[in-house]
């Protein structure tokens, strides 16, 4: 996987935010989202930078902190993947597999007119500023934004 050296990051939740294990959490949400991009550490943020891209060009994403990923929150996965029309994309700082976008498609496998894209480090990570590296893999903010408007025409 890939550990990006954290850059300074806005703040996501207070300090007094209370988090239970297998509950997901939804960062952002509107009644007219298209896709449910699925996120955790580094690349939340990315997912954030994302969806006002997307804003801006009139698209609204739904934004899903797991929290967890085992055990991961099936439910709310399945919930709001509906609710966006059954485009989802997730993204992690590791390999595709056995990972967060390999647990989010477990939790969909019997859900019908489901469509996954899984972003993640395909190739071996290397030492690098951490917004070159969320580049090269594939996994930085335009990333998401090519994910999710290509998950939208399919």
């Amino acid at each position: 996987y890939l550990r990006a050296t954290r850059p300074a990051l806005p703040v996501i939740y207070k300090n007094d935010e209370v988090f239970q294990i297998g509950q997901a959490k939804i960062i952002r949400q509107s009644d007219s989202d298209q896709v449910l991009v699925i996120a955790a550490g580094v690349t939340l943020y990315e997912a954030i930078k994302a969806a006002d891209t997307l804003a801006s060009a009139g698209v609204n994403i739904r934004i899903m902190d797991p929290f967890t990923i085992k055990p991961l929150d099936w439910t709310a996965v399945q919930t709001h993947s509906a609710a966006c029309g059954g485009r989802v994309v997730t993204v992690e700082d590791h390999y595709p597999e056995g990972g967060l976008g390999d647990a989010v498609l477990a939790s969909l496998a019997t859900v019908r007119n489901t469509v996954v894209k899984k972003l993640a480090v395909n190739n071996v990570p290397r030492s690098g500023p951490p917004a070159e590296l969320l580049e090269m893999f594939g996994i930085s903010a335009s990333a998401i934004v090519k994910a999710c408007n290509d998950i939208i025409t399919m």
